[in-house]
């Protein structure tokens, strides 16, 4: 039965869509990982589809890591609309959004490698081999890597728009007449600039598919004219490409970095890593999330001269394909593999000597020369054993089940931190971070033991590591030792202060212990270098609201909204900047949306810690309406009326809270507290009715003092300067009882009024002086 090339090209497609789609079910909801976090679990410009505008104008959008930010407004565009889709950050809209984009790229690929093959060598089975590449392509266990990590979608829109750029050029006279496939082009370099790699490819795909020239006559006379023509066509595309590097750079924010300096060393590790890409796509067994591979420090090495050796093999392999027509595809794909690594594989350092995620655009151009290889190989063996070729879809089924099988495994891997990174510390045990990373989930279990092994273990590969140090802090921090824990944050600090997180975690740790002025100190130079973190600001208004430092609360409220108008938090500190409402306000009005008993009496208590007894009582007595049987309730409100001196209500709360519960101790210890004090007190107003004597009046007053009654304390001391006015003693309960509830003036007032008659009172003396200093302040 014949079937028609769109036919069999439509079903195809359907094959490899299913296919893959079955390779690929198991990933729809990984988690984000890595470089993740920081591009968009922790990045509010994504949350509103309305900052679309700002990602084409401002580079730091894309990153709250300074260092993370570089220019790419198609990914940070795709990534709003992911979480517009998903009402949120739900991992499976980020991921289909990454996947259609691969199925559509694995179209484009077959279309493109079918030409080629058409144009290199005229054969009725040029439809399957392309088939077969297109489908070993999109199944092995490489792609994994960047199908699996969303913010690798760069590799992915760029790769995309540069296989349509190249198929609208090859399939439509139109858009190759008018140049519209520089549109995807443009599209692709602003979301990763790496597609201006398109002018060289399109170069030497112009020579060797259009003009037909080998490189052994390409400085010959015969070759001027079709060199030059060739020239001439990509010209245009050079030039293009130019300006778009150019303008790339330009909006590329000056706090970037490549995150390495050691340019030579680099240099000359990238032989080794490149030839460890190429035998990748045999044998893909040692893939990891991030390696511990090393930069080499000189160049003899064994894996120099392996390295040079593996280039100079390909070069001489180069070179002999773009003889004849029917081997260009090699030649072709392997100068593919070559030009598109060129960003990452040469003069340029980066971070990682290797990832990957990097062979992902390569591996257009390797599969098509490896696979071409191949299908040449196989007929050179059917021509000499006479073979048919109708026997090879089953071993080449059972090939291609084996990497999706792999693939399969890859996204297993990539399921979530701790299945990630379980496999770096297998596949590169000599990776801190990976290390580290390990560790965290660990410690996120509670199991601090086993993550304080994994935390040791990369510190001796790194000791001035500022992360593993923060983490260190963290689980120390956890671990109560807060001594130890503060060390790891200030060593963190010392040896990455160029990063926002170390001056985070330290700023964070001092919030918990209530060290607000100090915390505000290190969460401000953690919000200096990263702007966009949120949670940074978050916790530096939480410092503020502490402190009721009502005029930095607003202004930093107010600018957060300004970056995520939608942040629930920032709405309330803005509202509570303006109405001056305390923390404790803010979480009472929380609690109002949700209550519960349990949320109000836990509310109630830390108003009686803040000593805001009346407080205190009428929150406990709305988690009692919630639940009258609250026996803690009762008790908090016993306690806050003891405090205020009403005793008799007071008495009566504990009183309830023991007929409910008869065992409650608290309740218990708190009754005999206020009957003893009721007792002291009753006494001694009895004793001041009988005789009211200096002495009775000075102990009524001491004894209200001591029990925190402060203005009772003022007022019966007051009483007996009326009755005995040359008392400096009674004018010093006043003076030691307004300084108590910040009264300075009339703390004052009063001191002064006692060392007119003593002024050799020391007591007196000093506490008016507190009163000074304070008023001075």
């Amino acid at each position: 039965m014949n079937i028609s090339p769109k036919k069999k090209t439509l079903y195809f497609v359907i094959v490899m869509i299913i296919i893959t789609t079955i390779t690929y079910l198991n990933h729809f909801d990984n988690s984000f990982h890595f470089d993740d976090i920081h591009t968009i679990v922790e990045n509010p410009n994504i949350r509103s589809l309305k900052n679309i505008p700002a990602f084409f104008k401002d580079g730091t959008t894309i990153s709250s890591l300074p260092q993370n930010q570089t220019y790419r407004p198609i990914v940070t565009t795709s990534l709003a609309i992911d979480y517009w889709l998903g009402d949120g950050y739900t991992p499976f809209f980020f991921h289909i959004t990454s996947y259609i984009l691969f199925l559509l790229q694995g179209v484009l690929l077959f279309f493109f490698t079918k030409k080629i093959l058409d144009l290199s060598f005229n054969d009725t089975y040029n439809f399957y081999v392309a088939s077969a590449i297109t489908l070993w392509y999109m199944l092995h266990p490489v792609m994994a890597e960047t199908v699996n990590y969303i913010i690798a979608r760069s590799d992915l829109l760029s790769t995309f728009f540069i296989l349509l750029a190249f198929v609208l050029y090859q399939y439509s006279a139109f858009s190759k007449k008018y140049y519209l496939y520089l549109i995807p082009l443009t599209i692709g370099a602003l979301a990763k600039p790496t597609a201006i790699m398109f002018a060289p490819l399109f170069l030497c795909y112009v020579l060797l598919f259009e003009e037909n020239i080998s490189f052994n006559t390409f400085f010959s006379s015969k070759s001027t004219n079709k060199t030059i023509r060739a020239i001439v066509k990509s010209i245009p595309v050079i030039i293009f490409c130019v300006l778009i590097y150019v303008f790339h750079h330009i909006m590329t924010p000056d706090t970037f970095t490549t995150g390495s300096s050691e340019t030579f060393n680099y240099l000359i590790t990238q032989p080794y890593v490149i030839f460890y890409y190429f035998t990748s796509v045999f044998l893909p067994i040692n893939l990891s999330a991030d390696t511990d591979w090393t930069v080499l420090q000189t160049i003899w090495s064994y894996k120099y001269l392996i390295g040079i050796l593996f280039l100079s093999i390909a070069a001489y392999v180069i070179f002999i394909t773009s003889k004849k027509e029917k081997y260009r595809p090699i030649c072709f794909g392997l100068l593919w593999f070559f030009i598109t690594l060129a960003p990452t594989s040469s003069f340029i350092p980066l971070a990682e000597v290797m990832n990957d995620h990097r062979m992902f655009f390569p591996y257009v151009g390797l599969i098509l020369s490896v696979g071409w290889s191949l299908n040449l190989f196989l007929q050179y063996l059917r021509n000499k054993y006479h073979f048919r070729f109708s026997f090879l879809p089953i071993p080449i089924l059972i090939i291609l089940s084996i990497y999706a099988f792999g693939t399969y495994l890859r996204n297993e891997v990539w399921h979530n931190d701790e299945t990630l990174w379980k496999d770096v510390t297998i596949k590169s045990p000599k990776n801190a971070r990976g290390l580290m990373n390990y560790g965290i989930t660990k410690m996120k279990k509670g199991e601090y033991d086993n993550a304080e092994t994994y935390f040791k273990k990369a510190l001796k590969i790194r000791p001035f590591y500022p992360f593993l140090h923060i983490n260190l802090g963290i689980l120390y921090n956890a671990k109560e030792n807060s001594a130890l824990a503060e060390v790891h944050f200030k060593k963190a600090i010392e040896y990455g202060a160029n990063y926002y997180n170390s001056w985070f975690y330290y700023g964070k740790f001092l919030w918990e212990k209530s060290r607000n002025e100090e915390s505000i100190d290190k969460l401000s130079q953690s919000l200096e270098l990263s702007p966009y973190s949120i949670e940074t600001r978050i916790l530096l208004m939480e410092n503020y609201l502490k402190l009721e430092d009502w005029k930095n609360l607003n202004l930093l409220a107010s600018s957060t909204l300004e970056i995520d108008k939608d942040n629930k938090r920032a709405q309330s500190f803005l509202v509570a900047s303006i109405e001056k409402n305390s923390a404790l306000a803010i979480e009472e009005k929380n609690i109002a949306n949700d209550p519960t008993p349990e949320k109000y009496f836990n509310l109630s208590f830390k108003y009686y810690q803040k000593k805001q007894y009346r407080k205190s009582i009428s929150i406990a007595k709305k988690a009692i309406a919630l639940n009258p049987n609250y026996v803690e309730a009762y008790n908090n409100i016993c306690s806050a009326h003891n405090l205020l001196g009403e005793y008799e209500k007071a008495i009566k709360a504990c009183k309830k809270a023991i007929e409910l519960a008869p065992n409650y101790q608290l309740a218990k210890n708190n009754l005999e507290d206020i009957v003893n004090r009721k007792t002291k007190i009753d006494y001694q107003i009895n004793l001041l009715k009988e005789d009211v004597s200096e002495e009775n009046y000075l102990n009524l007053s001491v004894l209200y003092y001591n029990y925190g009654l402060f203005e009772k304390c003022i007022k019966i001391a007051e009483e007996g300067v009326i009755i005995y006015p040359n008392s400096d003693k009674l004018y010093n309960n006043i003076c030691t009882a307004h300084n108590a509830l910040k009264n300075w003036n009339k703390a004052i007032e009063a001191g002064k009024k006692g060392l007119v008659i003593n002024p050799d009172n020391q007591l007196l003396k000093n506490n008016y002086n507190v009163a000074l200093k304070n008023i001075q302040q």
